[in-house]
Protein backbone atom coordinates (compact mmCIF):
# COMPACT_ATOMS: atom_id res chain seq x y z
CA UNK A 1 0.00 0.00 0.00
CA UNK A 2 1.50 3.29 -1.35
CA UNK A 3 0.72 6.15 1.00
CA UNK A 4 0.06 9.80 0.49
CA UNK A 5 1.13 12.67 2.75
CA UNK A 6 -2.74 13.52 2.94
CA UNK A 7 -3.64 9.69 4.48
CA UNK A 8 -0.74 10.23 6.85
CA UNK A 9 -2.15 12.86 8.10
CA UNK A 10 -5.70 11.27 8.23
CA UNK A 11 -4.09 8.18 10.06
CA UNK A 12 -2.32 10.59 12.67
CA UNK A 13 -4.59 12.80 13.13
CA UNK A 14 -2.93 15.88 12.23
CA UNK A 15 -2.56 18.31 9.34
CA UNK A 16 -0.70 17.67 6.04
CA UNK A 17 1.40 20.64 7.20
CA UNK A 18 2.40 18.76 10.59
CA UNK A 19 3.49 15.76 8.28
CA UNK A 20 5.50 17.64 5.81
CA UNK A 21 7.90 19.39 8.35
CA UNK A 22 7.64 16.36 10.63
CA UNK A 23 9.23 14.38 7.29
CA UNK A 24 11.72 17.37 6.11
CA UNK A 25 12.86 17.37 9.84
CA UNK A 26 11.22 20.92 10.95
CA UNK A 27 8.91 19.45 13.15
CA UNK A 28 10.49 20.69 16.36
CA UNK A 29 7.85 22.78 17.72
CA UNK A 30 5.56 19.60 17.93
CA UNK A 31 4.95 17.40 20.72
CA UNK A 32 7.25 13.78 21.07
CA UNK A 33 4.11 12.01 20.99
CA UNK A 34 2.71 13.89 17.51
CA UNK A 35 6.61 12.79 16.17
CA UNK A 36 6.51 9.54 17.25
CA UNK A 37 2.51 8.84 15.92
CA UNK A 38 4.07 10.46 12.63
CA UNK A 39 6.99 8.07 12.28
CA UNK A 40 5.13 5.06 13.15
CA UNK A 41 2.77 4.87 10.50
CA UNK A 42 6.05 6.45 8.11
CA UNK A 43 7.88 3.16 9.04
CA UNK A 44 4.66 0.47 9.12
CA UNK A 45 3.78 1.53 5.45
CA UNK A 46 7.70 1.99 4.28
CA UNK A 47 6.37 5.44 3.21
CA UNK A 48 8.80 7.08 0.67
CA UNK A 49 8.56 10.69 -0.43
CA UNK A 50 7.79 11.69 -3.85
CA UNK A 51 10.44 14.09 -4.57
CA UNK A 52 9.35 14.90 -8.16
CA UNK A 53 6.06 15.39 -6.89
CA UNK A 54 7.43 18.04 -3.79
CA UNK A 55 9.58 19.66 -6.04
CA UNK A 56 6.41 20.72 -8.02
CA UNK A 57 5.34 22.47 -4.89
CA UNK A 58 8.03 23.76 -3.27
CA UNK A 59 10.44 23.93 -6.07
CA UNK A 60 13.43 22.40 -4.55
CA UNK A 61 14.52 18.94 -5.92
CA UNK A 62 16.96 18.01 -3.02
CA UNK A 63 19.78 17.00 -6.12
CA UNK A 64 22.83 18.58 -6.63
CA UNK A 65 24.74 18.24 -10.31
CA UNK A 66 28.38 17.35 -9.76
CA UNK A 67 30.59 17.37 -13.16
CA UNK A 68 33.92 15.72 -13.01
CA UNK A 69 36.99 14.79 -15.85
CA UNK A 70 37.09 11.49 -14.84
CA UNK A 71 34.72 9.69 -12.60
CA UNK A 72 37.56 6.64 -12.64
CA UNK A 73 40.47 8.89 -11.73
CA UNK A 74 41.20 8.34 -7.87
CA UNK A 75 41.67 11.86 -7.20
CA UNK A 76 38.11 12.74 -8.27
CA UNK A 77 36.35 10.13 -6.99
CA UNK A 78 37.77 11.27 -3.71
CA UNK A 79 36.69 14.79 -4.34
CA UNK A 80 33.18 13.13 -4.98
CA UNK A 81 33.22 11.10 -1.45
CA UNK A 82 33.80 14.30 0.46
CA UNK A 83 30.86 15.89 -1.51
CA UNK A 84 28.79 12.93 -0.51
CA UNK A 85 29.58 12.87 2.77
CA UNK A 86 28.55 16.82 3.21
CA UNK A 87 25.08 16.81 1.05
CA UNK A 88 23.84 13.32 2.40
CA UNK A 89 22.80 14.10 5.86
CA UNK A 90 21.68 17.19 4.82
CA UNK A 91 18.88 15.24 2.64
CA UNK A 92 20.81 16.65 -0.74
CA UNK A 93 21.20 13.41 -3.70
CA UNK A 94 24.21 14.46 -6.09
CA UNK A 95 23.83 13.42 -9.50
CA UNK A 96 27.72 12.36 -10.73
CA UNK A 97 28.21 13.05 -14.66
CA UNK A 98 31.72 12.16 -16.44
CA UNK A 99 32.65 15.15 -19.02
CA UNK A 100 35.81 13.38 -20.19
CA UNK A 101 37.69 16.67 -19.67
CA UNK A 102 35.99 18.11 -22.59
CA UNK A 103 34.79 21.77 -22.48
CA UNK A 104 32.18 21.02 -24.70
CA UNK A 105 30.89 17.99 -22.87
CA UNK A 106 30.50 20.28 -19.78
CA UNK A 107 28.57 22.55 -21.34
CA UNK A 108 26.08 19.98 -22.61
CA UNK A 109 25.96 18.58 -19.15
CA UNK A 110 25.44 22.07 -17.48
CA UNK A 111 22.33 22.47 -19.68
CA UNK A 112 21.07 19.02 -18.93
CA UNK A 113 21.15 19.29 -15.05
CA UNK A 114 19.70 22.76 -15.58
CA UNK A 115 16.89 20.40 -17.74
CA UNK A 116 16.56 18.49 -14.38
CA UNK A 117 16.08 20.95 -12.01
CA UNK A 118 18.84 20.47 -9.88
CA UNK A 119 19.05 23.18 -7.13
CA UNK A 120 23.14 23.92 -8.06
CA UNK A 121 26.34 22.38 -9.68
CA UNK A 122 29.72 21.23 -8.53
CA UNK A 123 31.70 21.29 -11.67
CA UNK A 124 35.42 20.29 -11.64
CA UNK A 125 37.15 21.55 -14.65
CA UNK A 126 40.34 21.61 -16.45
CA UNK A 127 39.09 24.34 -19.00
CA UNK A 128 38.18 27.85 -18.84
CA UNK A 129 34.53 28.89 -19.11
CA UNK A 130 32.90 30.72 -21.80
CA UNK A 131 31.55 33.93 -20.46
CA UNK A 132 27.57 32.98 -20.51
CA UNK A 133 28.35 29.88 -17.78
CA UNK A 134 31.27 31.93 -15.27
CA UNK A 135 30.13 32.48 -11.86
CA UNK A 136 28.95 35.69 -12.35
CA UNK A 137 26.44 35.01 -14.95
CA UNK A 138 23.22 34.76 -15.79
CA UNK A 139 23.61 31.68 -15.69
CA UNK A 140 25.28 30.94 -12.24
CA UNK A 141 22.37 33.44 -10.34
CA UNK A 142 19.60 31.29 -11.54
CA UNK A 143 21.34 27.96 -10.46
CA UNK A 144 25.00 28.21 -7.72
CA UNK A 145 27.31 26.98 -9.82
CA UNK A 146 30.71 25.87 -7.82
CA UNK A 147 33.95 25.82 -9.63
CA UNK A 148 37.20 23.19 -8.41
CA UNK A 149 39.32 24.48 -11.09
CA UNK A 150 42.22 25.19 -9.51
CA UNK A 151 41.52 29.29 -9.36
CA UNK A 152 41.76 29.27 -13.73
CA UNK A 153 38.63 30.97 -13.99
CA UNK A 154 38.26 34.06 -12.88
CA UNK A 155 36.28 34.95 -9.58
CA UNK A 156 36.35 37.23 -6.22
CA UNK A 157 34.56 34.37 -4.18
CA UNK A 158 34.31 30.62 -3.84
CA UNK A 159 37.49 30.17 -4.53
CA UNK A 160 39.17 27.05 -3.66
CA UNK A 161 43.08 27.02 -3.76
CA UNK A 162 45.71 24.49 -2.85
CA UNK A 163 48.89 25.63 -2.25
CA UNK A 164 50.59 23.59 -5.12
CA UNK A 165 53.49 25.44 -6.04
CA UNK A 166 54.59 25.45 -2.07
CA UNK A 167 54.21 21.05 -2.44
CA UNK A 168 56.34 20.78 -5.08
CA UNK A 169 59.11 23.46 -3.84
CA UNK A 170 59.55 21.41 -0.59
CA UNK A 171 59.05 18.24 -2.27
CA UNK A 172 62.41 18.97 -4.74
CA UNK A 173 63.86 20.41 -2.22
CA UNK A 174 63.69 17.76 0.35
CA UNK A 175 65.34 15.84 -2.71
CA UNK A 176 68.59 18.27 -2.98
CA UNK A 177 68.51 18.11 1.24
CA UNK A 178 68.90 14.08 0.69
CA UNK A 179 72.08 14.60 -1.82
CA UNK A 180 70.14 14.36 -4.96
CA UNK A 181 71.09 17.01 -7.41
CA UNK A 182 70.05 15.21 -10.90
CA UNK A 183 66.19 15.27 -10.53
CA UNK A 184 63.91 14.42 -13.14
CA UNK A 185 60.26 15.68 -13.50
CA UNK A 186 57.29 14.08 -14.84
CA UNK A 187 54.32 16.67 -15.58
CA UNK A 188 51.27 16.86 -16.64
CA UNK A 189 50.30 16.99 -20.49
CA UNK A 190 48.45 20.85 -20.25
CA UNK A 191 45.43 19.59 -22.64
CA UNK A 192 44.60 17.37 -19.28
CA UNK A 193 44.86 19.35 -16.46
CA UNK A 194 47.03 22.72 -16.13
CA UNK A 195 49.54 22.10 -12.67
CA UNK A 196 51.67 24.75 -13.95
CA UNK A 197 52.27 25.59 -10.27
CA UNK A 198 53.66 22.29 -9.65
CA UNK A 199 56.26 22.87 -12.42
CA UNK A 200 57.05 26.26 -10.97
CA UNK A 201 58.01 24.60 -7.73
CA UNK A 202 60.40 22.31 -9.47
CA UNK A 203 61.95 25.05 -11.66
CA UNK A 204 62.43 27.05 -8.32
CA UNK A 205 63.54 24.80 -6.24
CA UNK A 206 66.55 23.64 -8.38
CA UNK A 207 67.31 27.82 -8.91
CA UNK A 208 67.38 28.61 -5.16
CA UNK A 209 69.75 25.52 -4.85
CA UNK A 210 72.15 26.67 -7.33
CA UNK A 211 71.06 23.48 -9.56
CA UNK A 212 71.37 24.27 -13.32
CA UNK A 213 67.45 23.40 -15.56
CA UNK A 214 68.57 21.12 -17.89
CA UNK A 215 65.21 20.75 -20.64
CA UNK A 216 65.82 17.10 -20.94
CA UNK A 217 65.00 16.34 -17.64
CA UNK A 218 61.12 16.87 -17.65
CA UNK A 219 59.43 14.83 -19.72
CA UNK A 220 55.52 15.61 -20.52
CA UNK A 221 52.48 13.14 -20.47
CA UNK A 222 48.93 12.35 -19.07
CA UNK A 223 48.05 12.47 -15.45
CA UNK A 224 47.62 8.70 -15.57
CA UNK A 225 49.64 5.06 -15.03
CA UNK A 226 50.47 4.70 -18.45
CA UNK A 227 51.56 8.50 -18.68
CA UNK A 228 54.23 7.86 -16.05
CA UNK A 229 55.13 4.62 -17.21
CA UNK A 230 55.98 6.29 -20.71
CA UNK A 231 57.22 9.10 -19.49
CA UNK A 232 59.82 7.13 -17.19
CA UNK A 233 61.23 5.40 -19.56
CA UNK A 234 62.16 8.44 -21.54
CA UNK A 235 63.75 10.08 -18.40
CA UNK A 236 65.62 6.94 -17.55
CA UNK A 237 67.55 7.43 -20.67
CA UNK A 238 69.17 10.19 -18.66
CA UNK A 239 71.74 7.66 -16.78
CA UNK A 240 72.80 10.45 -14.49
CA UNK A 241 69.04 10.98 -12.62
CA UNK A 242 69.05 9.48 -8.99
CA UNK A 243 65.34 10.93 -8.40
CA UNK A 244 61.98 11.65 -9.94
CA UNK A 245 59.54 13.99 -9.14
CA UNK A 246 55.83 13.11 -10.39
CA UNK A 247 53.03 15.43 -10.80
CA UNK A 248 50.36 13.18 -9.12
CA UNK A 249 50.31 9.48 -7.55
CA UNK A 250 49.27 7.07 -10.92
CA UNK A 251 51.93 9.12 -12.53
CA UNK A 252 54.08 7.84 -9.80
CA UNK A 253 52.82 3.93 -9.73
CA UNK A 254 53.63 4.10 -13.32
CA UNK A 255 57.15 5.66 -12.76
CA UNK A 256 57.74 2.24 -10.31
CA UNK A 257 56.87 -0.13 -13.03
CA UNK A 258 59.08 1.75 -15.21
CA UNK A 259 62.18 1.64 -13.16
CA UNK A 260 61.83 -2.10 -12.36
CA UNK A 261 61.25 -3.07 -16.01
CA UNK A 262 65.12 -1.50 -16.20
CA UNK A 263 66.31 -4.14 -13.47
CA UNK A 264 66.68 -0.58 -11.01
CA UNK A 265 65.75 -0.94 -7.63
CA UNK A 266 63.91 2.37 -5.66
CA UNK A 267 64.90 4.11 -3.50
CA UNK A 268 68.50 1.70 -3.84
CA UNK A 269 69.02 3.10 -7.43
CA UNK A 270 66.51 5.73 -7.91
CA UNK A 271 64.29 8.27 -5.73
CA UNK A 272 60.72 8.84 -6.35
CA UNK A 273 58.32 11.51 -5.09
CA UNK A 274 54.49 11.87 -5.82
CA UNK A 275 51.61 14.41 -5.39
CA UNK A 276 48.56 14.00 -3.72
CA UNK A 277 48.81 11.63 -1.08
CA UNK A 278 46.05 9.15 -2.30
CA UNK A 279 45.65 6.42 0.03
CA UNK A 280 46.69 4.00 -2.52
CA UNK A 281 50.44 5.73 -2.52
CA UNK A 282 51.20 4.10 1.10
CA UNK A 283 50.56 0.15 0.13
CA UNK A 284 52.95 0.74 -3.14
CA UNK A 285 56.40 -1.10 -2.77
CA UNK A 286 57.90 0.50 -1.55
CA UNK A 287 55.49 2.95 0.42
CA UNK A 288 55.45 6.60 -1.89
CA UNK A 289 56.80 9.52 -0.48
CA UNK A 290 54.56 12.16 -1.19
CA UNK A 291 52.80 15.67 -1.05
CA UNK A 292 49.88 14.89 0.69
CA UNK A 293 46.43 17.64 -0.18
CA UNK A 294 43.26 17.30 1.35
CA UNK A 295 41.30 15.81 -1.35
CA UNK A 296 38.79 14.69 0.06
CA UNK A 297 38.17 18.13 2.20
CA UNK A 298 38.10 19.73 -1.29
CA UNK A 299 35.16 17.89 -2.26
CA UNK A 300 33.64 18.55 1.13
CA UNK A 301 34.04 22.51 1.26
CA UNK A 302 32.79 22.19 -2.43
CA UNK A 303 29.80 20.89 -1.71
CA UNK A 304 29.50 23.03 1.64
CA UNK A 305 29.58 26.01 -0.78
CA UNK A 306 27.40 25.32 -3.12
CA UNK A 307 24.78 24.31 -0.65
CA UNK A 308 25.12 27.58 1.19
CA UNK A 309 24.75 29.18 -2.01
CA UNK A 310 21.49 27.39 -2.19
CA UNK A 311 20.06 28.29 1.27
CA UNK A 312 21.54 31.61 1.66
CA UNK A 313 21.97 33.06 -1.76
CA UNK A 314 22.29 36.11 -0.24
CA UNK A 315 25.39 35.72 1.50
CA UNK A 316 28.99 36.18 -0.10
CA UNK A 317 30.67 32.73 -0.62
CA UNK A 318 34.28 32.88 1.07
CA UNK A 319 37.45 31.63 -0.51
CA UNK A 320 39.34 28.49 0.89
CA UNK A 321 43.01 27.96 0.89
CA UNK A 322 44.38 24.44 1.88
CA UNK A 323 47.82 23.00 3.26
CA UNK A 324 49.75 20.43 1.44
CA UNK A 325 51.80 18.38 3.46
CA UNK A 326 54.90 16.24 2.20
CA UNK A 327 54.88 12.31 3.77
CA UNK A 328 58.29 10.91 4.14
CA UNK A 329 57.87 7.39 3.12
CA UNK A 330 60.68 4.79 2.19
CA UNK A 331 60.88 5.76 -1.57
CA UNK A 332 63.66 8.51 -1.26
CA UNK A 333 67.23 7.39 -0.18
CA UNK A 334 69.51 9.96 1.58
CA UNK A 335 72.38 10.17 -0.50
CA UNK A 336 73.69 13.05 1.91
CA UNK A 337 74.75 10.73 4.56
CA UNK A 338 77.05 8.74 1.95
Amino acid sequence: MKLTIRQIAEMAGVSVTTVSQILNHKGRRFSAETRQRVNDIVEKYQYKPDFFASNLITRHSKTIGMIVPDVTDSFFSKIVEGAERYTNPLGYMLVLCNSHHELEKEIQLLQQLADRSVEGVILATPNILPEEYSVDSEFSQTMPLGLIDRGINQRDNGRLMVKEYEGAYQAVSYLVKSGHYNIGLIKENTDYYQLEERYNGYYQALKDAGILFKHENVVTADLTVEGGYYAAQQLLKQKHLTAIFCSNDAMAMGCYRAIYEQNYKIPDDISVIGFDGLSFSKFMNPPLTTIKQPVFDIGFTAAKFIVDAIEFPEQRIPNKIFETKLIFRESVKNLASE
